[in-house]
């Protein structure tokens, strides 16, 4: 566009940024950059199973959730492997399926949730090696209480493993997430430091997982996948929890404001578990699509669902005070130029 936005609230990234103890670490550990960094992620590695309760066999770090995805597709899809994943939800887990040959089998949405139990009939039928879930749902926002998801742990055929993706679980309400039972070889639970840490361009995740599943990750990833800069700052990050608290709170604050901007402009925000808020623009896909051109055409990012009937919806991020002033200011002659456009 050349120029910059008024408001970068679309990529779920955290603009409250990581904690002060994490951009000091990082900051001092420029200096050592021109070593190679620990290969095997040792500091951070513990620090995780410690905070987990689990042993550092359990705990795989790598260079985001995104690329641990691409390892576990790497390591279970062949050509024509059927595998399971809801229709509309995180496209990057799709991206490498279809990479590596997979075919993918979708499941619709159930009142803009993840069908659990239309997933694992999904996997049954089609002998799939594989399910992917997202709780809390990116892009929807919506999530499964933990009963549910032990449920349809408990219910998974012998030979499917279930990917469980918890990028967003640190702004779930309490009881979203099951305890976490490293005992179960066919569950692996994905996290990340990009959302409630605030480390997206430090590119930080890992997996929580049986030994037996964590350990061939060993085999095919990138060793030198996560920089000393980011091992340090996650490390650090890990370590304050109670600038994590205080971001919860500023994302529930946000989400507040975005669904009162909603409703004040006749839009129905949907609830949600994460760091954004989806929000019913009552028509359809084209009709968001609009909005959120409109809306970039003044100045503010945001993004939407790109599959049907979740993309009536437009998506839009937690952020500061000043960043939702402007969505405020701008919404309102974006969804007229939307509508006349139509």
């Amino acid at each position: 566009m050349g120029r910059p936005f008024r408001a970068r609230i679309g990529a779920n990234e955290s603009v409250f940024g990581p904690s002060p103890a994490a951009i000091e670490a990082m900051r001092e550990a420029v200096a050592d950059s021109w070593k190679y960094c620990d290969p095997e992620n040792y500091d951070l590695n513990v620090a995780l199973a410690r905070h987990y309760g689990v042993e550092p066999s359990n705990i795989i770090v790598a260079e985001g959730a995104d690329a641990l995805l691409g390892y576990l597709v790497r390591m279970v899809v062949r050509e024509d492997t059927p595998v399971v994943t809801s229709l509309g939800a995180y496209p990057t887990f799709t991206y490498h399926v279809a990479g590596y040959g997979g075919r993918l089998e979708f499941v619709p949405y159930r009142e803009d949730r993840e069908d659990t139990e239309a997933l694992v009939e999904r996997a049954r039928m089609t002998g799939s090696p594989l399910i992917y879930l997202a709780n809390p749902d990116n892009p929807m926002g919506s999530w499964s209480d933990a009963a549910t998801i032990q449920r349809m742990i408990d219910s998974l055929p012998e030979r499917t493993l279930l990917c469980l993706d918890e990028a967003y679980i640190e702004f779930a309400p309490e009881g979203t997430a099951p305890p976490i039972d490293v005992t179960n070889p066919r569950v692996i639970r994905l996290r990340t430091f990009s959302k409630a840490y605030g480390m997206a361009g430090a590119r930080v995740g890992y997996c929580i997982a049986h030994t037996n599943l964590a350990a061939p990750f060993n085999r095919i990833r990138n060793h030198f996948g996560v920089s000393s800069i980011s091992q340090a700052g996650a490390l650090a990050a890990l370590g304050d929890q109670e600038f994590i608290a205080k971001v919860q709170g500023w994302v529930a604050e946000a989400r507040e404001r975005i669904g009162s901007i909603a409703e004040a402009n006749g839009l129905k925000p949907l609830p949600s578990a994460t760091n954004f808020v989806a929000i019913d623009c009552g028509r359809d896909g084209v009709f968001a699509k609009a909005v959120v051109d409109e809306l970039a055409a003044r100045g503010v990012f945001v993004r939407m669902p790109f599959a049907a009937p979740q993309n009536r919806c437009i998506r839009v991020s937690a952020g500061k005070p000043e960043d939702l002033d402007a969505l405020a200011a701008a919404l309102p002659d974006a969804l007229r130029a939307a509508a006349g456009g139509r």
